[in-house]
């Protein structure tokens, strides 16, 4: 059988995108993820792409239901979004996002950690021209601030993949597990801040917002998803990953809630429902790896979707303020339902596909004594009904009517957003076509009785929680505003640091400049001053006393040689 790697297609469709234009261009990029996508069905699992580099045996191509699940999902993702982009003539969006594809494929297909490390870079270069492809100031320096955290991601990982090798004499990607070697905590770390761990999760609040209404939906699909696979496959029953993942599902609600940019509310709800994947891999049973697995197919869908409706928006108005915006139901009620499908997703109503997969993360903590935990989630579940599930639709197309010109975006974008909710309502309704992919065996059913109710319980409260702070004016206000939560250390903490530090520093240097200054213009005055007509050294001295002077030298001298 011919073996073509799954990043191959896509690089080739990047470059012929790059010389191509019109209609040949479209086809091109609609064509690469279709035949892809009947590539990988092709392969299957096993492994080809044998090469060696130095005394290390690599691995291009490694396929196991671990990736063969992620593989798909990333041809699926790409195929929405080059749909939704396709009214976009903007060369460099169209190749940078198709090697970005490709580079996402090439990273979960990685037999080895050193072909992993290529792609790894390969993601953070290619991706930071989504963000800068929308030419603003603040794109660029949002840009360049994802950069700098991914190359340091990047860095770590090459550290590690170095002790790695010293340690085991071989670069096999498998599980390595945290332990007091330095390797295990460099690598752990990389991967965490490409997942956007706490203190390492700015880079996606601030550049994803930025980018341009295509360039989001494409940003949202891989680079955090190839993250969850690596922990997934590295660091699976990791039980710091418990705590960490439950801090990433808490804290972004409170965030989300004051935000007024609809698009960074998106932004933190991803972060919110990367903690409950987190979570589940650092469970680490089959129940708790498949949930976390199956929610990261399922995130990257109804997530797409709420990035796409959120980009109609702006596309169209070129308001993305929730402050801004308002009563858009009425000029675009398919935009709208789309919308709503996608929030019932993310929200984990029954019939949705965010039920049958966060509801298998929950049960497992449950299972395995981490009822705290678990406790936690539920509050994560009503946080994410309150700012994706309600914020979002209804200060974008309810609320107040802000009266702005609007109408359904084109209809490549309307496709691809039905496209996604399609899917979400699929594996909603029927479940097992998922779990059929899932790395592991496993027998569950999402539609018991307790799950049910227990789930309509949360979100029944916490809409009434809802509308009973907005009617008493208690739920925050929809403001102009530029909110910092970790990056107030590096925007504002150190910045400001640094001018207090350097601006004393040349202070002090002023100081003794001026000092120094002072030191000489006394020294030359004293200098002039002798030398003026009654100074000491202008004045005339008689022969005797100079030869009496002279006279006196010797003595000294004299006296000091015979000693």
């Amino acid at each position: 059988m011919f073996e073509v790697a799954p990043f191959i297609p896509f690089f080739v469709a990047a470059l012929l995108a790059g010389v191509l234009r019109g209609r040949a261009r479209a086809l091109i990029t609609l064509a690469v993820p279709v035949l892809g996508l009947a590539n990988l069905w092709l392969l299957g699992s096993g492994s080809f792409g044998h090469y060696g580099i130095l005394d290390f045996d690599l691995l291009l191509f490694r396929a196991d239901k671990l990736s063969l699940l992620f593989g798909y999902l990333f041809h699926i993702a790409a195929l929405i979004a080059v749909i939704y982009a396709l009214h976009v003539r903007d060369t460099l969006q169209q190749v940078a996002s198709l090697l970005y594809a490709g580079s996402a494929l090439g990273a979960v297909f990685a037999g080895d950690l050193l072909t992993l490390f290529i792609f790894w870079e390969l993601l953070a270069l290619t991706s930071v021209f989504l963000v800068w492809a929308r030419r603003t100031g603040r794109a660029y320096v949002s840009g360049l601030r994802y950069f700098t955290l991914h190359i340091l991601s990047g860095l770590l990982l090459l550290g590690g993949i170095v002790f790695y090798g010293q340690a085991h004499e071989t670069l096999t990607f498998g599980q390595i597990g945290l332990s007091d070697s330095a390797y295990s905590w460099l690598i752990f770390l990389a991967f965490g801040i490409k997942c956007a761990f706490p203190f390492f999760h700015n880079w996606l609040t601030d550049a994803y917002p930025e980018s341009t209404p295509t360039g989001t939906v494409f940003l949202s699909a891989f680079t955090t998803k190839v993250a969850v696979y690596c922990l997934a496959r590295a660091y699976p029953g990791t039980e710091l990953l418990v705590y960490i993942g439950a801090t990433m599902a808490c804290f972004p609600i409170f965030y989300a809630v004051i935000e007024n940019d609809l698009r960074r509310v998106l932004a933190y709800s991803l972060i919110n429902q990367l903690g409950f994947m987190v979570v589940g891999i650092g469970i680490g049973t089959s129940l708790a790896i498949n949930g976390a697995v199956a929610h990261a197919f399922n995130d990257v869908i109804f997530k797409g979707l709420l990035f796409m409706s959120m980009g109609a928006v702006l596309h169209v108005t070129g308001r993305i303020n929730g402050s801004e915006l308002g009563g858009l139901y009425k000029k675009m009620p398919k935009t709208t339902v789309l919308c709503i499908i996608g929030a019932a997703s993310i929200s984990a109503f029954p019939l949705f596909s965010g039920f049958v997969s966060k509801s298998m993360v929950m049960s497992a903590a449950i299972k395995n004594g981490y009822e705290g935990v678990w406790l936690i989630l539920l509050f994560a579940s009503a946080g994410v009904f309150h700012h994706a599930g309600i914020k979002i639709p209804y200060f974008a197309f309810f609320a107040h009517d802000a009266k702005l010109p609007a109408r359904e975006p084109p209809a490549n974008m309307l496709v691809a957003m039905s496209i996604a909710a399609a899917l979400c309502l699929t594996v909603g309704i029927y479940p097992q076509a998922l779990y059929s992919l899932l790395p592991h065996e496993m027998s569950y059913t999402p539609y018991d009785l307790t799950h049910v109710l227990t789930q309509l319980q949360l979100l029944f409260f916490s809409a009434l929680a809802f509308v009973w702070l907005n009617l008493r004016h208690l739920y925050p206000p929809e403001l102009p505003s530029v909110n910092l939560d970790a990056e107030w250390l590096y925007r504002r903490l150190l910045p400001d640091a640094a001018r207090g530090l350097f601006g004393g520093l040349f202070a002090l240097d002023k100081r003794l400049r001026a000092t120094a200054t002072r030191g000489v213009e006394r020294l030359i005055t004293g200098l002039a001053d002798h030398h003026r007509a009654d100074g000491i050294l202008a004045r005339n001295w008689l022969t005797g006393s100079m030869v009496a002077g002279v006279v006196l030298l010797l003595a000294i001298y004299l006296i000091l040689g015979s000693l």
